[in-house]
């Protein structure tokens, strides 16, 4: 009798671990399939605004080795935003392993009877260049304002460049922290300058020809545009890039860390 109750026993454990691993299955996906760093199940950006975004974190990856990715699910099962972003991101291995250089950016639209949620979770090799204060200060500056009025890639395209440029050094955290926590206000200078100095432009366009003005107007650069085409432009169905397909996540691991927010 003691054995069949230990047999049962053993059963019965294995079954229930059975289950706990079918549940942490569906509350936890596997990254889509092909690689890719945006990874949207929800559809929250469009087809076009996926490859944008996609080219412009695997060209990052590809230069510096630095994962920034982008994970949008429909749901947190009962999570908190900082506790489901962490466990998934040590899940997908999010990072270089040894080098932990991994960030995840997680979103949960918001819905009728929800508020939205997003968070950034940061590898352990990262934290010190985008500690937690910087972290949240980005979703607050960078994403909120833009995610409630609708501008949902607006909003995630100005947080990852903020997350490249620092983790790519071109400026502190401190740095970040002391302009007043507009971290991309001064990126806008380019657009003011030409601007500004369209009349100097529209005086010389007597010494352009049609096809050195090009199709964007009298005086735009072609690069203002979204660049010169040609062979590096990446496309969204293969999802490849300048430097080639992506070969997926390295291993990195995560700590308990990061920020998050809601609108």
């Amino acid at each position: 009798m003691n054995k069949l109750t230990q047999h049962l026993k053993t059963v019965l454990a294995a079954f229930f671990l059975l289950l706990a691993c079918m549940a942490s299955a569906q509350e936890f996906p596997e990254p889509m399939q092909p690689r890719r760093l945006v990874n949207d199940f929800t559809g929250m950006f469009s087809p076009q605004e996926t490859a944008r975004l996609e080219q412009k974190l695997r060209r990052f990856n590809d230069t510096t080795s630095t994962q920034i990715a982008i994970a949008v699910v429909p749901s947190l099962h009962g999570y908190a935003p900082n506790d489901y972003a962490q466990r998934l991101a040590e899940q997908w291995g999010i990072g270089q392993q040894g080098k932990d250089n991994g960030i995840l950016i997680l979103l949960k639209p918001k819905t009728r009877d929800a508020s939205g949620q997003v968070a950034i979770t940061v590898g352990y090799g990262l934290e010190g260049v985008v500690p937690d204060a910087i972290a949240s200060r980005i979703i607050r500056n960078e994403v909120i304002p833009a995610f409630q009025q609708g501008a949902y890639y607006a909003g995630i395209d100005r947080a990852t460049t903020v997350l490249m440029q620092l983790t790519g050094g071109e400026f502190t955290a401190e740095q970040y922290a002391r302009g007043g926590g507009n971290g991309i206000g001064w990126f806008l200078l380019p657009f003011f300058l030409i601007v500004f100095l369209a009349p100097l432009f529209r005086r010389r366009r007597g010494n352009y020809t049609a096809d050195n003005r090009g199709s964007h107007g009298d005086f735009f650069p072609p690069f203002f545009f979204g660049g010169f085409g040609g062979s590096n432009s990446g496309g969204f169905g293969s999802f490849t890039s300048g430097s080639g397909t992506f070969g997926g996540f390295g291993g990195g691991s995560f700590g308990g860390g990061g920020a998050s927010g809601e609108w």
